[in-house]
């Protein structure tokens, strides 16, 4: 059998099945680049260099590991050797499958949820990046919040909904992916909505502010000024539901240290963010939180009530400024990869080409915890 022709599973059948007690994900790599970037719940049998030799021999031994009665997903780096595992398993008798592109078609992977707390809104998820993005629609028309590259998810979203694109908004210029805000707007002449202190050498944007609305069906985005994770990072306010972006997230906050270059900056922004999440704090308690961001969390759709959060996210209910920053700083951790040029596309002083979507591939690091 060809090395070539084992079955393929895509990225997002195994995102859709990640409770399906049926598919067992076995991943292929090595150790140290599971630890780096997980598939949660997947098994790790770290045979990779052996795969690239059509060795085997490591695959054998782990057999006892696999079950013989579950569907198996075969993950690797890129899907060759992942597909030469899935062909030697089928050979004998285990329905193995190879996961198309390996990690980095994961890393692309998109998975909607409707977010049954909030009346027109859908959040969708990307399991191998841990980014969240909005379409909040209302009255046949649609806005996409922090929309990815990959803008034909929203555009099939979009269709599946019978919703017309009107409009895309960044809450802050991204460090851990390319926007596809601006593709959209390019794409459908629409507005690509921004604050101009995250616009860097931007020129085609609508400069949004504190207190400005941005129109959506019969219903609008209200847009809250939340610095600190960046100079111009907005939350948005959809009725009852607060679009947090990277400011606010289930177990943490944004992080303040992506754009300074000291430490006395980060406790500069780190400050700004305090009184962000302050602001934040004085919303109704019944308020739906929808974060940009999530970690390993379970539940889909990732929410939580603003009230419940004052009370779990131990950075948000620290109400003494000092205490906050202190926390922030000392809490870094390593910066989220190629986050430098991933900002200077965004802020267009690099273009943005098809190759851009490579620099994203890898874990999200945006979050202070």
């Amino acid at each position: 059998m060809s090395e070539t022709a084992a079955p393929e599973i895509s990225p997002r059948e195994v995102a859709d099945r990640r409770d399906d007690p049926d598919l067992f994900v076995l991943d292929v790599r090595n150790e140290d680049d599971v630890a780096d970037w997980p598939i949660e719940g997947a098994h790790n049998l770290p045979i990779y260099d052996q795969l690239l030799d059509h060795d085997f021999s490591g695959l054998e031994a782990g057999l006892d590991e696999l079950p013989t009665d579950r569907e198996i997903a075969v993950v690797c780096v890129g899907g060759v050797t992942s597909a030469r595992a899935a062909n030697w398993l089928r050979e004998r008798g285990y329905d193995a499958r190879s996961m198309t592109d390996g990690m980095r078609g994961w890393g692309r992977a998109h998975r909607p949820f409707e977010v049954d707390a909030v009346e027109g809104v859908v959040q969708v998820v990307r399991p191998g990046t841990g980014c969240v993005s909005h379409l909040v629609h209302d009255g046949g028309e649609a806005v996409v919040v922090d929309p990815s590259i990959f803008v034909g998810v929203y555009e099939d979203l979009a269709a599946d909904l019978g919703v017309e694109l009107v409009g895309a908004v960044d809450t802050h210029a991204h460090a851990d992916h390319v926007s596809g805000g601006r593709r959209l707007a390019a794409d459908y002449g629409i507005p690509y909505y921004l604050h101009p202190d995250d616009a860097g050498s931007l020129t085609e944007y609508e400069p949004v502010e504190d207190g400005d609305r941005i129109p959506v069906g019969d219903r609008d985005l209200a847009v809250l000024f939340t610095p600190g994770h960046t100079p111009g990072s907005v939350s948005l306010r959809f009725g009852d539901a607060l679009l947090a972006g990277d400011t606010l997230f289930i177990r943490g906050v944004g992080r303040p240290d992506l754009e300074g270059s000291d430490e006395d900056e980060w406790r500069g922004a780190a400050r700004d963010l305090h009184a962000s999440l302050r602001r934040l704090s004085e919303l109704p308690d019944e308020t739906v939180v929808l974060p940009g961001h999530f970690s390993d969390e379970d539940e889909r759709p990732l929410t939580r009530r603003l009230g419940a959060l004052q009370e779990e996210n131990e950075l948000f209910g620290t109400a003494d400024e000092d205490a906050f920053v202190d926390r922030i700083v000392a809490g870094l951790s390593a910066t989220p990869g190629n986050y430098q040029q991933i900002k200077r596309i965004n802020w267009g002083e690099e273009p943005l080409t098809e190759e851009a979507a490579d620099l994203e591939l890898g874990p999200n690091n945006c979050a202070a915890n």
